[in-house]
């Protein structure tokens, strides 16, 4: 009996919750499905599901096996789609989610050159700051710039940024420039309403320790680049990305603080929400947004 299809008709019982179910769901006999899982148990000389009258549930080895089981189908079907996505050609729609600064900044010199690479596919841009729903409301691919952490979502790296705290040499001639982060408590502060922490700034010592200070916000904005315009007029101090203010860092416009304490570093994610069966024109974006940011022009450690 093939391993592949006992293991695909194990996880398709448990996801249907019943082996009716299931032979719907593969096209196949019940008596088959039952014949493949009872054929999958004795070869692993292990019960995976409790069987009753009434409903099916896993075994502690059916929970760790389902796990691996499912991983495994998923690649399979990964594969599949890469090899057919590299014969097809993409068309259709492709709705992307971007933040609004990064995506006028980064983005959308890139979307010219995708339309001309591939003049079936259209493209729908929303640029938003808020954290969207992918499946509830319809996108195709969301750009994010954070630390993905235990997220659900498929996603891969495109680059990093770094966080930068800076203020205008004039600011810092009048207020004072803190040599620590502490010191940012007495400073005007002009902060984004969508940063996670809050009024919290968080920066690493040089010992690696964590050194977190408590801000004032004189400004307050949703949007990176009015933090910046308004640090630029000399308003306060900012946290903003590299990606946003490095330019302004090289002409001197804005000035880098405490540099012996770093920022956080956020990665900078194509995020979607599955592997599976995932469509060629996606897959064609997600390639080419890897090579277009294989070396970010914002970097300036490089």
């Amino acid at each position: 009996m093939d391993k592949f299809q006992e293991m695909s008709s194990f996880v398709a019982v448990v996801e249907a919750g019943s082996f009716v179910g299931a032979a719907e769901a593969l096209g196949l006999s019940k008596a088959a499905v039952s014949r493949q899982v009872a054929e999958l148990e004795q070869r692993l000389g292990a019960r995976l599901l409790q069987r009753t009258t009434r409903r099916l549930s896993l075994t502690d080895d059916g929970q760790v096996f389902l796990a691996r089981a499912k991983d495994m189908l998923a690649a399979v079907d990964e594969a599949e789609s890469e090899i057919r996505s590299r014969s097809g050609e993409p068309s259709g729609r492709l709705r992307i989610n971007a933040p609004l600064t990064f995506g006028v900044l980064h983005l959308a010199p890139l979307w010219g050159r995708f339309a001309r690479l591939y003049p079936k596919v259209s493209l729908d841009i929303d640029l938003s700051d808020r954290v969207v729903d992918l499946v509830e409301e319809g996108y195709d691919l969301a750009v994010r710039i954070t630390n993905l952490g235990n997220s659900q979502l498929v996603s891969r790296q495109l680059a990093s940024t770094r966080m930068v705290a800076c203020a205008s040499p004039r600011y810092l001639a009048e207020h004072g420039t803190p040599a620590q982060p502490a010191e940012l408590a007495e400073h005007n502060v002009i902060s984004y309403s969508y940063w996670s922490a809050g009024n919290e700034w968080t920066f690493q010592a040089a010992d690696g320790n964590a050194v977190v200070v408590r801000t004032r916000a004189r400004i307050h904005a949703n949007n990176g680049d009015t933090c910046r315009a308004a640090a630029l007029d000399h308003q306060g101090i900012i946290l903003q990305p590299d990606f946003l203010v490095a330019d302004d860092l090289r002409r001197g416009d804005l000035v880098e603080l405490m540099p012996a304490y770093r920022a956080l570093t956020l990665g900078i994610h194509a995020v979607y929400p599955s592997r599976k069966h995932l469509p060629i024109k996606t897959r064609r974006l997600i390639d080419f947004l890897v090579e277009a940011f294989a070396r970010p022009r914002w970097n300036m450690e490089h």
